[in-house]
């Protein structure tokens, strides 16, 4: 999948501490799936200033997290499917204990290429990592005990998705394109052409389209369309392109010093002023500037910041 950059934000990009950073995909083929991978850079204590309610906005991606519990020896995994409004989240640890998580997040039309099952219904959900990546938590949960650092775990991780791709169309006898569907049947990942298409021209347009415009370029109906994004992606691609046109706002508010409101409004295809205030505040649950004081509250230094701005 070839689209253009997009790389979504979190509410607080920049922060970055002992229970909590970020780490991009060292493999450029992964890149195209996945925008980074997040958790705690090593197991730490659990203190109780660790467990304050963060808030999570809609990023557009999917995750799979694993707490792991060193003191009593227990790891948890689930997949959280793609999210269209916020919600606050707080961690239930014992204090005391030595913990560590460990996470992948995906692109929300990426992850699908390694999912066994649909990412229908999937909206605002919570599932057992097993229901879907079966494959992959045999891989890893065996070795999130013995792997502590962040970039141990990212990096069999890493073997496990390019092992996966390598397969590709070596694995099944009769592989292929499925007529009239635009899906690969080549080894153990799925592709859909079709997807593909949409999500670059959500893309290109920073979610300023229509989803009748979508399946005209993509040369289907807006009803296949619209089954295709519920079965690989998890959601409507209408609101699949409000929803990048909100991160794709969020994302020039913090990395653009002399960013104005009345060139967004017509830059991003909002009615009005009010109404991207509106949309803003629907999706992020304040207001511009409760939103920028967020972030930077939550900035671990400042070359968090910069890291930022360098558009990184």
């Amino acid at each position: 999948m070839n689209a253009p950059t997009y790389k979504p934000l979190t509410a607080t990009p920049y922060k970055h501490n002992e229970t909590y950073t970020e780490m991009l995909p060292a493999n450029p083929e992964l890149a195209k799936y996945i925008r980074c991978y997040w958790g705690s850079e090593n197991p730490y204590l659990q203190k109780e200033e660790h467990t304050v309610a963060g808030i999570v906005i809609p990023d557009t991606c999917v995750d799979i997290i694993y707490n792991i519990d060193h003191t009593d020896n227990t790891i948890s995994g689930g997949f959280c499917g793609i999210n269209d409004a916020s919600f606050y989240h707080n961690a239930d640890r014992k204090y005391g204990h030595l913990i560590s998580t460990f996470a992948i997040r995906f692109y929300a039309w990426g992850v699908y290429a390694f999912s066994q099952d649909s990412l229908r219904d999937t909206l605002n959900g919570y599932y057992d990592v097993q229901s879907r990546f079966m494959w992959l938590d045999r891989v890893l949960r065996r070795q999130l005990f013995e792997k502590h650092s962040m970039a141990e775990r990212a990096a069999i991780t890493e073997a496990a998705f390019l092992k996966r791709l390598d397969t590709a169309g070596k694995d099944s006898p009769a592989g292929g394109v499925l007529a009239d569907s635009g899906i690969s049947t080549f080894g153990k990942v799925r592709r859909n052409n079709t997807i593909d298409c949409a999500v670059t021209q959500i893309l290109l347009h920073k979610g300023n389209v229509s989803a009748a415009q979508l399946a005209r370029e993509c040369f289907v109906s807006s009803r296949q369309l619209e089954r295709l994004f519920h079965e690989y992606v998890g959601i409507a691609p209408k609101k699949l392109c409000n929803l990048v046109r909100y991160q794709c706002l969020w994302c020039e508010l913090m990395s653009n010093p002399r960013f104005h409101v009345a060139d967004a409004v017509y830059r991003y295809g909002y009615t009005d002023q009010s109404h991207l205030m509106r949309e803003f505040k629907r999706y992020h649950t304040m207001n511009i500037g409760q939103a920028k004081k967020c972030a930077y509250d939550n900035a671990g230094n400042v070359g968090n910041i910069q890291y930022i701005y360098s558009g990184k």
